[in-house]
């Protein structure tokens, strides 16, 4: 019967990943066809549980019984997997779920992937699932490869068995593998496998009728024998499971390799504020991902070599790296790419200088990168230097450059090499400038050495392990400082001008300036002398959210003349080129002293519901696009690391001799923005403050200009 060692067995998904009994339906004879292929690889795997071919036109395939039906079975049944035309498929996964049958696999294609009638199709197939407790995957999947139980419940041809290749084991952690496309998780598969690193599950999400690729993170992060996976997502439909088993990834410190594609595709909808606009198609993607500490891959031979790195090596506790090369073209190559990648490769310490000058040739160089020349490969200095390095503190990670090509010799002893490896001091990477040799492969994932090739993939894996070993989750927001109440009474119409979105601001405890709005010539007189001199003044309409571009701001009004002739101008102007807009009036407001220029905002994403963003504003915000997003809301410890994100952090914190900015009140304000947005996110569908200008430490900060999108209600 099927192993169920390498799980808790406490998943619901356990029957899926690990089922002691699997029905073929639409098993075939021809072993060269899909359905065919389905049962010579189960069995070419070792399935150590039953098989039950299900075909009406055989009576046995290959030595097992064929039955015409899975009610003919009359056996427990764990997984069905599916091959049969469209058309007859949902009948016979009713007639799986009158039988008891636990889990499916669809691997049939032609549902929503085809629209019309399939779709409905496939419609029926998720209402079935919700009914009758099945578990369905797919259609259109390519199934699952679990490797420790050996159940290979696809038509992939990379889990075929070749007897004349035995599988090549360089790890002893093993990744997961969930996939959106069948072809590329596999293809993930095929190129870890290459490496020698071990494998847990690959499976393919298909149409995602009923379980999604967020039920099968969740199973590989509460999977025991799981310790890296890797996600190849085009987008999440199960929401809420995915961030949960985020969540919980992040919080049990199980690293998450994700590759996202889609991401050139275009938003599909008109923002009225910069923080919409400024969205790509997948930043909220990138914002759950950079909250939970996910690695975000854009190259699958990167991906692949970060899995390596992360399941070959521990934690690095720094960012110092060694080079140590045979070749001194290939170190100083490695030592600029690692340096690109912003890690540290120090001098050494003369000490240590000295003791590896007594292990090379003179001219050798011990400083870093450390080349011991082809010389003392032989002498046993290479292995010697790696030891040296390994066991002090000097160096957070050691990247050995050296040529392995050749068929018949290495240059370690695999009996003293193993040990090092094993004691996982520190990461200790292995990287070679010629195409490795298979005898070298196989010989050194004896000592649990995964080999690579592509050295600019090694400088980013280097990086990745360096920033997910200091990832910390951050603590949960807390209820802001803001009130609750009811915002009908302020949410009037599609849209809010500057004037009305701060008086929403200021009825949920948000802080903003005196402010005045004037919209008659002869109110003008009393509202300067409540405001006073200088003040600016701005033009007023829900209609034009962007005033600048409508020379809507006059600044630095200094007498009470030429508020008049501003007031009448601004006016005037406005009119002129939006005679369609309504127009409320001049708002007056105090001049605002310098400060640091902040956007914060917040947009509203199909999947993953409010954003808050932050970055450096004003009216070039859009151009520089520094800008960091996370889901709504955040705390305000989260409000530090996005402003710690931002390429012009140090603006904040006392850039070339200003003074240090009120950083707390920022935070402060963002958390309290992002409290908004996650309460009243049916509400109000964006919020701009922009710019938010920040003064030093003590002094707070002053909103300049706001917006507040309301959710356009859809007419009965």
């Amino acid at each position: 019967m099927s192993d169920g060692s390498m799980t808790s067995r406490t998943h619901p998904l356990d029957s899926f990943f690990a089922p002691s009994s699997i029905a073929i339906i639409g098993a075939s004879r021809d072993a060269l066809k899909i359905p065919g292929l389905l049962l010579t690889f189960l069995r070419r795997n070792g399935f150590p549980g039953w098989i039950y071919p299900v075909n009406p036109n055989y009576p046995n395939i290959d030595g097992l019984a064929c039955y015409p039906s899975v009610a003919d079975i009359k056996q427990p049944i764990d997984l069905a997997i599916v091959i049969i035309p469209a058309r007859v498929v949902l009948d016979a996964l009713k007639e799986c779920a009158a039988v008891g049958v636990k889990n499916a696999i669809i691997i049939s294609s032609g549902f929503a992937e085809e629209g019309g009638d399939s779709a409905a199709m496939q419609d029926a197939i998720a209402d079935l699932a919700r009914t009758s407790g099945m578990r369905i995957s797919g259609p259109n999947a390519e199934g699952f490869y679990n490797e420790l139980g050996q159940v290979a419940a696809t038509f992939s041809p990379t889990v075929d068995v070749k007897p004349d290749a035995p599988r090549l084991l360089a790890t002893q952690r093993r990744i997961g593998i969930v996939a959106q496309s069948g072809g590329i998780g596999f293809a993930i598969y095929n190129r870890a496998r290459a490496l020698g690193i071990a494998l847990s599950y690959v499976v393919s999400a298909g149409n995602e009728a009923d379980l999604g690729a967020g039920a099968f993170f969740d199973y590989m992060v509460r999977d025991a024998s799981t310790d890296v996976i890797l996600l190849f997502l085009e987008g999440i439909r199960d929401t809420e499971t995915f961030l949960a088993a985020a969540e919980r990834a992040a919080e049990s410190g199980k690293p998450v390799i994700v590759v996202k594609v889609g991401r050139s595709g275009a938003g599909g909808r008109a923002a009225a504020s910069h923080t919409a606009s400024m969205a790509g198609w997948s930043a909220a993607y990138d914002a759950v991902f950079a909250k939970y500490g996910f690695i975000v891959s854009n190259d699958l031979d990167e991906a692949v070599a970060i899995a390596a790195v992360l399941t070959a090596s521990p934690p690095p506790k720094g960012d110092r790296v060694a080079v140590v090369t045979v070749s001194g073209g290939g170190g100083i190559w490695g030592a600029d790419v690692v340096s690109s990648q912003g890690l540290q490769v120090p001098e050494l310490s003369p000490p240590t200088q000295a003791a590896i000058r007594d292990m090379i040739p003179s001219y050798g160089s011990p400083r870093n990168p450390i080349d011991i020349t082809a010389q003392a490969v032989h002498s046993g200095g290479l292995q010697k230097t790696i030891e040296l390095l390994a066991q002090g503190d000097e160096v957070d990670a050691i990247l050995v450059v050296l040529s392995l090509s050749n068929e018949t010799r290495i240059p370690f002893k695999i009996d003293e090499l193993k040990p090092l490896i094993d004691a996982r001091r520190k990461p200790i990477l292995f990287y070679t400038y010629t195409l490795p040799s298979h005898f070298a492969r196989t010989e050194l994932a004896k000592a649990g050495v995964v080999v690579l090739s592509g050295l600019s993939h090694v400088g980013v894996a280097m990086r990745r392990a360096v920033e997910r070993a200091k990832f910390r989750l951050s603590a949960p927001a807390v209820d802001a400082a803001i009130k609750r109440i009811d915002l009908t009474r302020h949410l009037v119409g599609d849209k809010l001008s500057e004037h009305d979105s701060k008086r929403l601001l200021a009825s949920v405890g948000v802080s903003v300036p005196n402010e005045i709005l004037v919209s008659h010539r002869d109110q003008l007189h009393e509202a300067i002398a409540r405001v006073g001199l200088p003040l600016a003044m701005k033009i007023q309409s829900a209609d034009i959210p962007h005033k600048s571009e409508v020379g809507g701001v006059r600044l630095s009004i200094a007498t009470e003349r030429d508020a008049a002739q501003a007031f009448d101008d601004l006016l005037a102007r406005a009119s002129a080129q939006r005679p369609e807009a309504t127009l409320q009036g001049v708002l007056l407001t105090p001049m605002a002293k310098r400060g640091v220029e902040i956007i914060v905002g917040t947009m509203q994403d199909a999947t993953f519901g409010p954003m808050i963003m932050v970055g450096f504003g004003g009216v070039t915000t859009e151009l520089f696009k520094d800008v960091i997003y996370r889901p709504a809301p955040v705390g305000v410890e989260e409000a530090v690391t996005m402003l710690n994100e931002l390429k012009a952090a140090p603006l904040l914190h006392g850039f070339r001799g200003a003074p240090k900015a009120d950083v707390g009140a920022l935070t402060t304000l963002i958390a309290q923005i992002s409290q908004l947005a996650a309460w009243h996110r049916d509400e109000i569908a964006e919020i701009e403050i922009n710019p938010v200008l920040v003064y030093p430490v003590g002094d707070g900060t002053t909103i300049v200009d706001a917006l507040v999108v309301p959710v356009v209600k859809e007419k009965i």
